[in-house]
């Protein structure tokens, strides 16, 4: 499996180190790196990245209000040599933080969670288009593990470090991320609209204002998802 990965970093002694550590590792491929995150929007558009490093105090743009202003963003790695920013990473649901400078070991420990991920998600999604037409995934909750179909889902709630997964008569709690989950979805039946809401689209009964109604529930649409979601509907509407 081979993961494409985009570097974020101003400094080029930091960008050496990851390309160094990268050549050593034969599944990862560095695609192109930047030194400002404004110059990545246009890689991100014309390649397929799966994960990227990022560093967090950079001039103009910081990596974190980068991430921000991603509606789908690839997997991260955050690079720097802040640690205070650790936290707020971690909210953004990044793969993890690594604090420079970073061995060789500690990157490989940060760059195969990531690969499990992407492994995790390619399996959901080869599952949900195989011959079989399996369309579902199992979540953990209560020390059981539920199979879930796609279209029983309504909508997906973030609880912090869980996730309330919302079916048709029931709700399912799992320790999860908002990030996690998207990525085991499939992009065709589902969108994210705010930080904490991931809904079904076939399961939208309307949209009035910045407000989803899906099953007499009332979901808010962050400004950061607005545009996205609007100009999403607007190919379906029939005025």
């Amino acid at each position: 499996m081979e993961i494409n990965a985009l570097i974020i970093d101003d400094e080029p002694l930091a960008q050496n180190v990851i390309k160094q550590y990268a050549q050593k590792l034969p599944e990862l491929k560095i695609v192109a790196t930047c030194n400002e995150a404004i110059c990545a929007h246009k890689i991100l558009q014309e390649e397929a990245i799966d994960l990227i490093f990022l560093d967090i105090n950079m001039p103009k743009m910081s990596g974190i209000s980068f991430l921000k202003n991603l509606t789908h963003p690839p997997l991260v790695i955050f690079t720097t040599a802040y640690s205070e920013y650790a936290l707020e990473g971690f909210e953004l649901n990044a793969v993890d933080y690594l604090k420079k400078p970073f061995s060789f070991d500690r990157f490989c420990k940060a760059f195969y969670r990531a690969e499990e991920l992407l492994r995790l998600k390619k399996k959901v999604q080869t599952a949900a288009t195989s011959d079989n037409d399996a369309k579902f995934l199992f979540i953990k909750s209560n020390k059981k593990s539920y199979k879930i179909n796609f279209s029983d889902i309504l909508f997906v709630e973030g609880l912090g470090d869980y996730i309330k997964v919302h079916v048709k008569g029931n709700r399912h709690i799992t320790n999860l991320s908002m990030k996690k989950m998207q990525d085991l979805l499939p992009a065709d039946l589902f969108y994210r609209i705010h930080k904490s809401y991931i809904i079904s689209v076939n399961n939208i009964e309307s949209v009035e204002g910045n407000m989803v109604s899906i099953d007499g529930n009332k979901l808010p649409i962050g400004n950061s998802y607005r545009q996205d979601f609007f100009d999403f509907i607007g190919r379906f509407s029939a005025e």
